[in-house]
């Protein structure tokens, strides 16, 4: 079918044609790329705990322990990527330049639900082709909100949330510990919690431990203030449960303790023997060597 042809209404089983044309051609479909990362938030009394792990995988391969998972949006809106390293970064870099025109064309603080908006609708566009799995948080002039983005371009907007590979030994934890008006630190361990529980279970999770804290102002009456103000902590390598450690043995094995059968030493050089040749020039010194 042509590009610019209007495909008609009803089911098109085209693409199963193809397939079937390129399996008797020997040319299977492409396989798909396992992804890894444990990516949480969760509200609490003042604001938001972000969390994310540091482990990046290229394949059964681990490509970087400590790689950053919580992208900036803007200085009050974090958001944490799961699935194609760079598709989480570029994505997350250019809401960011978009967000950034937008407070300046308006005059005002960009609100969460802006940045959910211009990420679900550039996601949908490419029909989750764009590999990005997105945990977005932040506080605005309207309060705290946490939203989750898939990549074909859903979202919801829970109290807490996961994302990732890890994102059903995190949800567990969650489903089982979280309370409404936690504290800044009863929440802080909970997330860090949660993100180690993907690190132990999920082996597309591991290395390290990064939390963001995105905290807000009440009034006196404890609803939020309309001025917008927050201040935002990124808590870079939290927790390090998978620091190196001296080992407990020596795995230096002394001389002789592997046994063999039998030994043999061959000389590589036999005899040397120097002989003036008559032909050679004056001032040049000759000798030939049997080896």
């Amino acid at each position: 079918m042509s590009v610019y042809a209007q495909s008609e209404a009803g089911f098109s089983f085209e693409n199963s044609l193809r397939n079937t044309s390129l399996a008797n051609k020997n040319l299977g479909l492409p396989k798909a790329t396992s992804t890894g990362t444990t990516i949480v938030g969760c509200l609490y009394e003042n604001g938001i705990v972000l969390g994310a792990d540091t482990r990046a995988t290229e394949g059964p391969i681990v490509a970087d322990k400590n790689c950053e998972k919580i992208h900036f949006i803007s200085e009050h809106i974090r958001c944490c990527g799961a699935g194609t390293a760079a598709d989480t970064e570029f994505t997350t870099n250019m809401i960011s330049s978009n967000i950034t025109l937008h407070q300046l064309s308006t005059g005002r603080p960009p609100l969460v639900a802006t940045a959910m908006t211009m990420l679900k609708q550039y996601l949908f566009q490419y029909q989750g082709q764009v590999g990005a799995a997105l945990v977005l948080g932040g506080i605005d002039p309207t309060g705290p909100h946490l939203y989750t983005v898939a990549p074909h371009g859903s979202t919801d907007k829970l109290p807490y949330v996961t994302m990732g590979s890890g994102s059903l030994a995190a949800m567990a934890t969650f489903e089982s510990k979280w309370v409404p008006n936690m504290s800044r630190q009863e929440a802080i361990d909970l997330v860090c919690e949660a993100i180690e529980a993907g690190i132990w279970n999920d082996l597309g999770s591991g290395s390290n431990v990064d939390v963001c804290v995105i905290e807000g102002e009440r009034d006196e009456q404890g609803k939020w203030s309309r001025s917008g103000k927050a201040k935002t902590d990124m808590l870079r390598n939290y927790r390090t449960p998978n620091e190196k450690v001296t080992k407990e043995r020596n795995y230096k094995w002394r001389r002789g303790t592997t046994a063999w059968t039998k030994e043999e030493i061959t000389k590589l050089v036999i005899g040397e023997e120097v002989v003036p040749l008559a032909a050679a020039p004056q001032g040049q010194a000759a000798m030939e060597v049997d080896a």
